[in-house]
């Protein structure tokens, strides 16, 4: 990873997930990314902010 961007594989770590679940969720949309030059790039400040927003709305939601 570098310059904060990463790829499949490096969200895969990241996240200890699969890499096919990781392409799955970037073709879908549930994670944020771009496909350039064929090879999808996640930052991984994006990442973080998206598993923060989630984690406050959960967290909201059970306060209410």
């Amino acid at each position: 990873m570098s310059n904060g961007f990463m790829s499949i594989k490096d969200v895969a770590g990241y996240l200890k997930i699969k890499e096919q679940t990781v392409y799955r969720l970037l073709q879908q949309g549930k994670i944020p990314g771009l496909k350039l030059g064929g090879s999808w790039k996640v930052k991984q400040d994006h990442l973080d902010r998206m598993f923060e927003e989630i984690l406050t709305e959960k967290l909201n939601a059970l306060k209410n």
